[in-house]
């Protein structure tokens, strides 16, 4: 296998890592915008501690805490706006996979025209984004390392990603802290959204040796944290930890590989039912396990390696995944133009198309699937 490999995020981890490492966001300017979501930041304490650090170093700080789940382009905008308002001259993102998300995208549209979003999705914005720093407060996207953020398109209602180089945060802060107030279904989907970066880029043609050994790191961090969130204690200390550093792990995964079919046809049932991401991206995974049983057999049983057994793997899935969505046949088939030339088939073991695709939503959704 090749080894090639690009990563410019500096990464901090470990518990208090903010506060020790504060001096080098407060160099990056004197006035930021705190981009989160309206509760998961502060319930966790890590917008108070920013806060906090950001008084003591004289950063002035402005929170704009208005950023959902799968939040629209348009509230990028707005917030991008209100960076130029404020002249913030660097964006802060403290929440879950979603707020990054937005908080790298607000800090390029901030730095041109907020409004010029084809520009965004065309990667033509002249200048460089604002320097972008962030906190994970879930344990899930991988976001933190990642060039991509996916927003959901106001007039289409549908998800869509932009990925450049420059999205590349500056800093990224990993403190399992800040995960121990996240709800148990927000916590589980998001373990499931980590399982399914590590496994999707590991059973990938395109993954070479640097995102293989990463994949195994995240397998055996996830293996080791998500039997903890099958029971009914919240998991502890160590479980939190194994699960946040297994995310970051798995976002340097597909960070170099991309995802597979799970992730677009997750998309469908979080666009169209509500299903959280993680959760609707790991309905398919077991499709992709069985795919690559048959064509990449030798991968898979690496991949079962590095979990902790096959066996341990199906228990974890069978105890976390639920999806009551069941839809007609008539509702599978319209889904064929979304499920058509998606840039995911390439990343799946034996090739898939929108024919598979439909056929495995029949599978895992249709009227007849196992309830």
């Amino acid at each position: 296998m090749d080894l090639n490999f690009y990563m410019p995020v500096r990464v901090f981890s470990g518990t208090g890592c903010l506060s020790a490492q504060f001096d080098k966001v407060a160099a990056l300017g004197r006035r930021c915008l705190i981009v989160t979501g309206q509760h998961g930041a502060r319930e966790s304490g890590a917008l108070d501690a920013a806060l906090q650090l950001c008084r003591q170093y004289k950063v002035e700080a402005t929170v704009y805490p208005d950023i959902p789940a799968n939040p629209l382009l348009s509230r990028c905008v707005t917030a991008a706006q209100a960076v130029q308002t404020v002249r913030a001259q660097f964006v802060f993102g403290i929440g879950g996979g979603s707020v990054l998300d937005a908080a790298k995208v607000i800090a390029w549209l901030a730095a041109n025209r907020p409004e010029d979003t084809d520009g965004l999705y065309a990667r033509t914005l002249r200048c460089a984004p604002l320097p972008c720093v962030l906190v994970g407060t879930t344990a899930g996207t991988g976001s933190e390392v990642t060039a991509v953020s996916v927003l959901t398109v106001d007039a289409t209602g549908r998800k869509k990603s932009v990925t450049d180089p420059r999205l590349y945060a500056r800093y990224a802060f990993a403190d399992a802290a800040y995960t121990a107030s996240l709800p148990r279904e927000q916590a589980v989907s998001t373990a499931l959204d980590a399982l399914c970066h590590a496994a999707e880029g590991m059973l990938s043609p395109l993954c070479e040796e640097a995102p293989m050994l990463f994949a195994e790191k995240a397998l055996s961090l996830l293996g080791h944290g998500m039997p903890a969130l099958c029971g009914p204690e919240p998991p502890d200390a160590a479980a939190r930890q194994a699960l946040l550093y297994g995310s970051i792990w798995a976002g340097l995964v597909i960070n170099q590989t991309g995802t597979a079919f799970p992730h677009p046809m997750g998309y469908i049932l979080t666009e169209q039912y509500g299903v959280p991401h993680g959760m609707a991206s790991a309905v398919f995974l077991p499709a992709l396990l069985r795919r690559a049983g048959a064509f990449t057999p030798m991968r898979l049983m690496r991949l079962y390696r590095a979990f902790g057994g096959g066996d341990a793997l199906a228990d974890v899935l069978e105890a976390l995944v639920r999806c009551d969505v069941r839809m007609t046949p008539e509702q599978i088939e319209a889904q064929r133009e979304r499920l058509t030339g998606c840039k995911h088939y390439a990343r799946t073991p034996g090739g898939f198309d929108e024919r598979l695709a439909l056929q495995t939503l029949y599978e895992v959704c249709g009227p007849e699937a196992e309830r």
